[in-house]
């Protein structure tokens, strides 16, 4: 894949034959009881909370190390994550003996901190998101490592779209998808393999109102539009800015993005622990949260999916939020 092609649905099958040897399918199934006023069904749980790594990002991860070449992967890797991305490259670079740094803002999770430490990489704690991102390209400048992004790399974006090709399979009735978004990785993946398939499914994506990073960019029709602070226990979703693949790719195949606030993230976050008896971080639970901001869809036939990105919650988080 050309560094400057668009996203393509083919690109997103060659990575799923890539990495499917390595990863699990994760579970789709319904949830009955999470049934309500904001459902006319049983709401279906996408749970990559169980993939390898705890989320999504180990598809981005491998896919990536899988298609590098020699000159991009010997010289060492170097990322900047809030936790998940760390936890997944770490353990995709370790695949293929590869040496990684990764820059993570303070106040992130130490058990994504420990995780990715177990899995034999550096980490650095630096300052905010925007001091931790600037850190990240000084250190891949002086030292010569290859800076593998988060989110804003097509082969990256083409290994999380994987999750789009598994639920066409899963539920091929599905019209409507609520995921996640932080850095617009997964939605614009998942996003091109689906409409590929089925043009009229809804496509609603949600971000926390504290940290509402890809609506600031698609309300000033500007990927380079950063926030100057973010603020949400759903650090998982937290970048201050987007990114100029997955903003092109989310204008063309996400319907609608909505922002739910820290008291419905919670409130979500218990939801899912308790009626669906799955353990999910606050970033993935916005896509439950995002149910209940939308409301019941306008036809009551069809079925709707909820991504559950991830289950790396804090032990502390989990009391606080559960308990």
């Amino acid at each position: 894949m050309h560094p400057d092609a668009p996203l393509d649905v083919q690109d997103i099958k060659d990575a799923l034959g890539r990495i499917a040897p390595h990863l699990v399918g994760t579970p789709c199934f319904p949830c009955w009881e999470l049934e309500s006023g904001e459902s006319a069904g049983p709401v279906w749980l996408k749970a990559e909370s169980l993939q390898r790594t705890g989320s999504f990002k180990a598809r981005g991860a491998l896919n990536w190390l899988l298609t590098a070449a020699a000159h991009e992967h010997e010289p060492g890797l170097i990322t900047v994550s809030a936790g998940n991305h760390a936890i997944a490259l770490a353990w995709a670079a370790r695949q293929k003996q590869t040496s990684l740094i990764v820059v993570m803002p303070a106040g992130s999770s130490p058990l994504k901190i420990e995780a990715t430490e177990r899995l034999g990489a550096k980490v650095i704690v630096e300052g905010d998101i925007n001091a931790a991102v600037a850190r990240t390209h000084e250190l891949a400048q002086s030292s010569g490592r290859t800076l593998v992004h988060p989110y804003n790399d097509l082969r990256v974006m083409a290994g999380q779209g994987t999750v789009g090709l598994e639920l066409l399979r899963q539920l091929p009735d599905l019209t409507r998808i609520l995921c996640p978004i932080g850095g617009g990785g997964l939605i614009s993946g998942l996003g091109v393999a689906v409409k590929a398939v089925k043009r009229d499914v809804e496509l609603i994506g949600v971000e926390p109102a504290g940290a509402a990073t890809m609506l600031n960019a698609w309300s000033k029709q500007d990927w380079k539009a950063r926030l100057c602070s973010v603020d949400t226990l759903a650090s998982s979703l937290a970048p201050a800015i987007v990114g100029e693949h997955t903003y092109a790719v989310s204008r063309q195949v996400v319907d609608n993005i909505v922002t739910v606030d820290e008291e419905a993230i919670a409130r979500a976050t218990r939801r899912l622990a308790l009626g669906a008896r799955l353990y999910a971080e606050p970033g993935a639970a916005v896509a439950l949260a995002g149910l209940e901001a939308c409301g019941a869809p306008a036809e009551s036939q069809g079925q709707t999916v909820l991504i559950i990105t991830g289950g790396n919650m804090e032990p502390a988080l989990a009391r606080r939020l559960l308990g």
